[in-house]
């Protein structure tokens, strides 16, 4: 009975022998690999919130460049602003293997146990531009964004000294709108409490959605006999929709409107004089930076942090970029960096 078990053949039994033990060294080579990369080509994955704004599109193609350079390969998500397809998608970059997950949050709060999950594979988590809370993630990299609330509020304070102002928040469920309020705030509240200036209404824009942006300004002018001075917008798309509902008021160009992002739309609409201002965060300098710290942190070197953020759990190890506020003296500088022709703002 064991002959039927075991071959009586000296070759047959060395075959069977070198056959188990290649197949065993083949999955010792293999099961690493299925987890993680090789350190010198790392598996990135990029989770973007909403890949249908303009400006996220920019952001991945040159985080994709930057880290393709340094050797990595890149997975990208969108989540098309869908906080449960987003933590999907992580879990889904998450059984893939990555060696860093790359995360611009659609909604902060609610990403901790996919991160938990994360952090159990040995995968490193970077939050991206807005700040991911109350999660274990390993690094922050994003503009000041006080400073760009602070750059929005004196752009809006440059054109109208005095009047009636109306605030137009970012994404209740985006970090950042916070941030930016905090900066538009330094720069308002003495302004308020002097009595140069008063706040006739403010609101925060879910999704940053410029068609609601729109409606809440259609509102705001109505309330206010189209009393407006001044419009605090966090964010271009915010700008156009609030600059759409000025215009047909005949306004549009008369109050002051800031903006954030540096759109091509808004670049135009600047150069027209509908626009006051907006605040350009030179995108390839995030993304390569980010990819860089991606790549590091995969081979386990430490990056060049700038500073710390609290999220909530812990000090989270930062870098935090400089934006530039832009007026139509200065749109030209979009088109020294490459990042539009002055025929696209020209419109021609």
């Amino acid at each position: 009975m064991s002959h039927r078990l075991v071959s009586t053949s000296p070759n047959g039994l060395t075959r069977r022998l070198l056959a188990g033990a290649a197949t065993a060294l083949c999955l010792a080579a293999v099961a690493p690999t299925l987890a993680h990369a090789s350190p010198a080509h790392p598996k990135i994955g990029f989770s973007i919130d909403d890949l249908r704004l303009e400006r996220w599109g920019h952001d991945r193609d040159y985080f994709v460049a930057a880290a393709t350079k340094l050797g990595a390969t890149v997975n990208v998500q969108s989540a098309d602003a869908n906080e449960s397809r987003q933590t999907a998608q992580v879990e889904n970059l998450i059984s893939r293997g990555m060696d860093v997950i790359v995360i611009v949050p659609f909604n902060g709060k609610v990403l901790a146990n996919a991160i938990s999950e994360a952090k159990q594979a040995g995968i490193k988590v970077i939050s991206y531009d807005r700040l991911i809370l109350d999660s274990d993630i390993d690094a922050y990299i994003s503009f000041d964004n006080v400073r760009v609330g602070h750059m929005q509020a004196q752009g809006v304070v440059n054109a109208a000294p005095t009047g009636n102002y109306y605030l137009l928040g970012g994404a209740p469920t985006d970090n950042n709108a916070k941030l930016l309020r905090e900066g538009q705030m330094e720069v308002l509240k003495p302004l308020v409490d002097s009595g140069k200036i008063k706040i006739v209404g403010s609101q925060w824009v879910k999704e940053w959605s410029a068609t609601e942006a729109l409606s809440i300004t259609e509102n705001a002018l109505t309330s206010n006999s189209n009393k407006i001075d001044g419009i605090v917008a966090s964010n271009d798309a915010l700008a156009g929709g609030a600059i759409q509902a000025l215009a047909a008021q005949g306004l549009a160009g008369k109050t002051a409107v800031s903006g954030q992002d540096a759109d091509l739309a808004a670049a135009q609409r600047i150069e027209k004089g509908t626009q006051t201002m907006t605040v350009y965060k030179p995108l390839k300098l995030i993304a390569s930076t980010a990819a860089q710290m991606a790549v590091d942190l995969a081979k386990g070197k430490t990056p060049a942090y700038t500073s710390k953020m609290n999220n909530g759990k812990k000090e989270v190890d930062t870098v935090l970029l400089t934006p530039i506020a832009l007026t139509k003296s200065n749109i030209s500088r979009l088109v020294t960096d490459g990042y539009f022709t002055q025929a696209q703002i020209d419109a021609k």
